[in-house]
């Protein structure tokens, strides 16, 4: 078997190949691209699992490309998508273009003359001048409409299982612009094989088929599983529904490391996998080491440590290591603004007088400060014990004295164990 397609099995990260793609790597170095739609200004943890896969990739001696979809995003990617997406204007779209590319550039080696060394191609550029009439006669035809209509993914959004019935013509041309741009790097940039999500295959296989009738060649698919957690809940979402950014403006490394270190033990196993570089053996001591003191919960440490500092750099981990010792301690005396605020970095807060603060009471605050939604909301948490101010247990009692305050400037809210809120006091 070759290596590449080896190491994504027993790492659990292999779903699907097109007959001969396994013969194709083992033959020569091989040039595969994947896809990113700049849906947003930042790449989130969903997309991390492609961004490993061509590093992987590069790392077994093949070179990948990463590919921003300037073009695909104006359309939308209808696969798993059970509505359609709101298009971006010209503007936003670019502008999210540049963030993604900027973003993929830390991951990948875009640098020196390797043969393998990494590549950035943005479908815009080749899209832009084509009109649909030339699309049309060029493309279109080489595809029939009972070849398009036979992918899960338009089969499921036009019988409703996708929970909207139809789908727009702009979506349904969504796989053949994206198996257009597999023609095009096949053409242009000598790729032999595109890899994605395995609800891509038929975006993929589209592109593969293109490639046969409009250039008589031969190209490659390879998938890999769509990642849930192992309660098959959606992964990489918060509790609210909120994405984990891989900008450190949108989620803070520290609030990125919590997400890592919280995961179960059975996920723990699984993610180490997915989303580390360490080898086979060291993981696998790891998770022997792990069953024997669980408590300690050494492979959730190891595989936020692995993942913050690949994502964020060594600095921002310890910075979040230094964050969670602190919040997970009882002291917060002599702590300045500064300690503070390094540790704190992106944790929810809101600026108030300190006429405001001091002499008010706990529920007053906690609803005043828009940390809980209401009074009545405040005072069903504190009879639960679940509040503390400065990391010690409060009742409905308290009362904010200036003394409460560290530095002479924060309170840190605390609602259980892993909800924070810092009201600023001016």
């Amino acid at each position: 078997m070759n290596s590449f397609i080896e190491e994504l099995k027993w790492r659990g990260l292999f779903a699907d190949m097109m007959p001969g793609t396994d013969e194709q790597l083992d033959k020569e170095m091989t040039t595969a691209y994947i896809g990113f739609d700049p849906t947003a200004d930042s790449l989130h943890i969903g997309s991390l699992i492609q961004i490993k896969i061509l590093a992987h990739f590069q790392q077994h001696g093949h070179k990948p490309i990463a590919l921003v979809g300037g073009a695909t995003g104006m359309i939308g990617d209808p696969s798993g998508k059970s509505a359609e997406r709101n298009l971006l204007d010209e503007a936003t779209l670019l502008h999210y273009v540049d963030c993604l590319k900027n973003q993929l550039s830390r991951f990948l080696d875009f640098s020196g003359n390797e043969p393998n060394r990494a590549e950035l191609v943005n479908n815009y550029d080749w899209m832009k001048n084509i009109s649909f009439l030339d699309f049309a006669k060029n493309v279109g035809k080489n595809i029939t409409v009972n070849y398009m209509m036979a992918k899960d993914s338009v089969k499921k959004r036009l019988s409703g299982e996708a929970g909207v019935d139809g789908m727009s013509f702009t979506e349904f041309t969504y796989q053949l612009i994206q198996g257009y741009d597999f023609l095009h790097l096949y053409q242009n940039n000598n790729v032999r094989l595109q890899m994605g999500g395995s609800d891509q295959w038929g975006n993929i296989t589209t592109g593969t088929e293109l490639i046969r009738r409009k250039a008589q060649g031969e190209a490659f698919a390879l998938t890999v599983p769509l990642i849930t957690k192992a309660d098959g809940s959606k992964f990489g979402k918060s509790e609210s529904g909120e994405n984990y950014w891989l900008d450190k403006k949108k989620t803070s490394p520290y609030k990125f490391y919590q997400f890592w270190l919280n995961a179960t033990d059975t996920d723990a196993e699984r993610f180490i996998k997915f989303y580390t570089f360490l080898g086979k053996e060291e993981i696998e001591n790891l998770i022997a080491e792990h069953k024997t003191a669980e408590h300690e919960r050494k492979l959730q440490k190891k595989l936020a440590e692995e993942i913050t500092v690949w994502v964020h750099g060594r600095e921002e981990f310890e910075k979040a290591l230094r964050a969670s010792e602190i919040l997970f301690s009882k002291g917060m005396e002599d702590m300045t603004s500064e300690i503070f605020t390094e540790i704190f970095d992106g944790i929810s807060n809101k600026e108030m007088s300190k006429s405001e603060v001091i002499g008010s009471s706990i529920t007053d605050l906690l609803s005043g400060s828009g940390f809980l939604k209401s009074k009545s909301e405040a005072q069903r948490q504190l009879k639960g014990n679940a509040i503390s101010i400065n990391k010690q247990k409060v009742n409905d009692s308290f009362i904010v004295d200036e003394s409460d305050l560290i530095d002479n400037k924060y309170l840190l809210l605390q609602r259980g164990k892993k909800e924070y809120f810092i009201i600023k006091a001016n």
